[in-house]
C-alpha cells in the first residue's frame, strides 16, 4: 500500500480491499466486517476471524442493484418480487435471492440463494462505488461478543491497528431485517 494513504480513509480501505484484506466499516446499525466477495482467500480470512462456518453463507452489501446482479439469478424473479425488493431499497432490509449458478460456494454456503442488501448508509455507498462492486457484510464482532457500534469498539475487539473506515453507524438499534424475496417471509426481525 502507498505510504501517502491515510489510515481509516476511503482510499486506504479500497486499497486494502484490493489486496484481499478484511476491513471494518460502519453500516446502518453496527460496524460490518467486509472483504472482496470474489476473493476466496479474503472470505476465508473473514470467516476465520468470525469463527463462522462457511456453510452458513454470507450477506453482500452494495451501492445499487447493478452491483449485485452478477451474483444473482435475476431471471428467476417475477416483476412483483423485484418490486417488493426495490420498494425497501436502499435501506436496512436484506433479501434472500436465488443465486447465480456461478456464485461461489464461499458466499452461498449450503444454500442456492444469497442474502443481499442495497444500503442507504453514505459510507457504504461511497465504499462500494469506489471499490466498484459489493462487499461481504457480517457484523463486526468476535464470537460471543456484542457487535461493534463505534470505531473505539472495533479497536477494542480487533486491535488498535485493525483496518477500518472511520465513520459513524446510521443509528439504527437492530441489524437489518432479512426476508425471502420469493415468499416475502420474514427470516430475521430488524
Amino acid at each position: 500500500m502507498k505510504n501517502d494513504l491515510v489510515a481509516g480513509s476511503l482510499e486506504s480501505c479500497v486499497a486494502l480491499l484490493q489486496q484481499q484484506t478484511v476491513i471494518a466499516y460502519p453500516t446502518e446499525a453496527v460496524f460490518g466486517l467486509g472483504c472482496d466477495p470474489d476473493s476466496e482467500s479474503a472470505v476465508l480470512k473473514l470467516l476465520a476471524l468470525k469463527q463462522r462456518p462457511v456453510e452458513k453463507g454470507l450477506i453482500l452489501i452494495a451501492a445499487d442493484y447493478q452491483q449485485l446482479q452478477p451474483y444473482l439469478a435475476d431471471q428467476q424473479l417475477s416483476e412483483q418480487q423485484r418490486e417488493r425488493m426495490f420498494s425497501r431499497w436502499p435501506g436496512p432490509v436484506t433479501w434472500v435471492v436465488p443465486a447465480s449458478a456461478t456464485t461461489p460456494r464461499w458466499l452461498t454456503g449450503r444454500f442456492d440463494s444469497l442474502a443481499v442488501r442495497v444500503s442507504d448508509h453514505p459510507d457504504v455507498q461511497q465504499l462500494c462505488r469506489a471499490f466498484g462492486k459489493p462487499l461481504v457484510s457480517t457484523s463486526a464482532n468476535l464470537t460471543g461478543a456484542e457487535p461493534c457500534r463505534s470505531v473505539a469498539e472495533v479497536q477494542a475487539q480487533f486491535g488498535a491497528h485493525f483496518p477500518l473506515l472511520v465513520g459513524k453507524t446510521g443509528g439504527r438499534l437492530n441489524p437489518s431485517e432479512i426476508r425471502d424475496v420469493i415468499t416475502g417471509e420474514l427470516i430475521r426481525h430488524g
